[in-house]
């Protein structure tokens, strides 16, 4: 191993460059950057910088002689700009390595077609200096590639850590689902088969269909939306099963509206609203959910017709994990909540699928 890694480190002296490859589609998925104007501008300045110099050290040549060598000087900076964003968007080793042998031997023959041409003497007095500029242009190029590597990498990263945040919401959604629902569904059915209530088939129908529908829905990131106004409509009828006349709910999906979101956000909101909206109230209430098409994006309400939002109300622990796994995973969708007397109205906006 450790004649494995001297290797390695030998070959950086005539190979150098970042080890890290990356492929077409981790490329993509970490996106392309803006190329850092700063650059641009640091090179400029030097070169403004470099033109009171030149002039004050040629000046036994005449002006002419400083200005060409300054204006040789931008046009040799402007193609290692050239060649800067081009490691820029594919930082590889490969094609850092083909750009620097490449200087090296142009800057070689431009030497030699020189001494041919009877400039021996001027190749000899600024050998020092091209051998300077040809070393600082590498090593910024070698210090830009390396910079660029570690920065796809820290997207990549910060993207995989996002994905794991995500999957860890999706999760905890899921063992977010209402403990006392399950067990006082259970309790129903039970006390409903003992005593040999009709009630009891369709409750048990649904309660199974609902569980079927759940639980291998936290395993996605995404679900289509109609697959979680099904879940929302067994979970309606259950709790119809249980509270009886006390909840009346209707449930309008169009044809049309297709969009995809994280699992169970709109089952959230039609629990708040039953919590807060229907159980608080004697007579029970009332839940209404609806979807409509407004351009490019589907705009779903889940309303209640309850006391609405109390004074000084805040979220709680499900409405700001829904909002945090909307952020993560669909950034372009809205959820609001407001009062619509009588009762509250949640709107959830997503983009049409």
């Amino acid at each position: 191993m450790r004649s494995l890694l001297s290797a390695l480190q030998c070959r950086q002296w005539f190979y150098p460059g970042p080890l890290r490859v990356f492929t077409p589609q981790e490329m993509a998925r970490a996106g392309m950057q803006p190329w850092p104007v700063a650059v641009d501008s640091y090179v400029a300045i030097n070169l403004l910088a470099l033109l009171p110099a030149m002039v004050w050290t040629r000046r036994d040549d005449g002006w002419l002689h400083p200005l060409l060598w300054w204006g040789l000087c931008g046009a040799l900076a402007a193609a290692a700009l050239v060649v800067a964003r081009s490691l820029w968007r594919q930082p590889t080793r490969a094609r850092l390595n083909a750009y620097c042998y490449g200087l090296a031997a142009a800057v070689v023959a431009a030497c030699v077609l020189l001494v041919r041409h009877g400039q021996r003497d001027w190749v000899i007095r600024e050998n020092a200096a091209l051998v300077a500029g040809m070393t600082g242009v590498l090593s910024a190029w070698w210090m830009l590639t390396v910079f660029r590597v570690q920065q796809i990498e820290a997207r990549l990263r910060e993207l995989a850590d996002q994905e794991a945040a995500l999957r860890l919401s999706t999760r905890l959604a899921a063992a977010q689902i209402q403990p006392h629902f399950l067990f006082n569904t259970l309790a129903s059915l039970q006390h409903w088969v003992n005593t040999g209530d009709a009630r009891a088939a369709p409750l048990l129908r649904d309660f199974t269909a609902y569980l079927r529908a759940t639980l291998p829905m936290f395993e996605r990131e995404l679900q289509p939306l109609a697959d979680e106004i099904e879940m929302v409509r067994r979970y309606l009828a259950i709790m119809q099963a249980r509270l009886g006349p006390r909840l009346a709910f209707s449930i309008d999906l169009p044809p049309e509206a297709q969009a995809e979101l994280p699992p169970g956000i709109v089952l959230t909101l039609v629990e708040n609203a039953i919590a807060h909206g229907v159980e608080p109230q004697l007579r029970g209430g009332r839940v209404d959910v609806a979807a409509r098409v407004e351009r490019d994006r589907v705009v779903l309400t889940v309303r209640d017709d309850g006391p609405g939002l109390s004074a000084g109300w805040a979220e709680g622990v499900g409405l700001a994990n829904s909002r945090r796994r909307l952020a993560q995973a669909c950034p372009a969708a809205t959820l609001a909540l407001r009062d619509t007397p009588p009762g509250c109205t949640a709107t959830l906006a997503l983009p049409i699928a």
